[in-house]
């Protein structure tokens, strides 16, 4: 089983800047795509920005040049560094990663829990 765990959402102002975490755990072999997505209220979730194995990053028009995605593959950790913070970006982010277990030639896909970000002054 695989466990993924975020934190570092919270309550900012407009203009403000939030450093979210997602550590993945447990029977893992490899972490092939990692990322993050947001559901606001009221809408469907919808992508923030991904990072591959190979380094390729992918963002969302809505967030490109204020949030920038990285990893740790040490440390299988997903971060997304948030600037400029807007009031749309109030969402429950959730982390992914698709991954390889031990002890099968297939990748899963995992989710964590969500974390909320709310921005408002």
């Amino acid at each position: 089983q695989v466990q993924l765990v975020e934190s570092g959402g919270g309550l900012v102002q407009p203009g403000g800047s939030l450093r979210l975490s997602c550590v993945a755990s447990g029977s893992i072999i490899s972490i092939y795509t990692m990322g993050w997505y947001r559901r606001a209220p009221g809408k469907l979730r919808e992508l923030v920005a991904t990072f591959n194995s190979v380094g390729i990053t992918n963002y969302a028009d809505s967030v490109k040049g204020r949030f920038t995605i990285s990893r740790d593959n040490a440390k299988n950790t997903v971060y997304l560094q948030m600037n400029s913070l807007k009031p749309e970006d109030t969402a429950v982010y959730f982390c992914c990663a698709r991954v390889k277990l031990a002890a099968s030639p297939n990748t899963y896909d995992y989710w964590g829990q969500g974390t909320q970000v709310t921005i408002s002054s």
